[in-house]
């Protein structure tokens, strides 16, 4: 199975950006455990960061055919972007929303989630640990995880 790993603006800076809000771990860090998670459930992950919403677009109509499926954390995109919701519609992909804070205790323009309609989930408010989380169940819910993994 193979899993693409996206995430939006601002995510370049994890570790640095507002650690009250969203930790210190860099995306680097959150990248090598994903490695060693996607390995242990046989998964194959590709990793990609965007600062411009054109080029998320293009990403995700590239998925079509090679990705079963995906992990979006759309930062900011979130609350304002039909257009990734749309792309993850006309390209038939499955994916599950993630963020690193709990967006539904934030500013009331964060709790709005344009993303949310279309995931097959969310993960929200347990920092990079949330990408783990996403990503097993996004392996279960598509039958692909091993017997003995957790």
């Amino acid at each position: 199975m193979r899993v693409a790993v996206l995430n939006g603006p601002n995510l370049n800076l994890l570790g640095i950006r507002e650690p009250e809000i969203y930790g210190t771990t860099t995306l680097a860090e959150i990248e090598a455990r994903l490695e060693e998670v996607g390995a242990e459930l046989g998964v194959t992950l590709l990793f990609s960061q965007f600062n411009d919403e054109g080029r998320m677009l293009d990403a995700i109509h590239n998925c079509r055919g090679v990705v079963t499926a995906a992990l979006v954390n759309a930062g900011a995109w979130t609350h304002t972007s039909l257009a990734i919701r749309d792309a993850f519609t006309a390209v038939s992909l499955p994916y599950v929303e993630v963020h690193l804070s709990n967006i539904y205790a934030r500013e009331p323009e964060r709790r709005h989630s344009w993303l949310a309609p279309g995931a097959m989930g969310i993960i929200a408010g347990f920092g990079a640990d949330g990408y783990e989380l996403a990503l097993r169940g996004l392996v279960r819910a598509l039958g692909g995880a091993p017997s003995g993994a957790r």
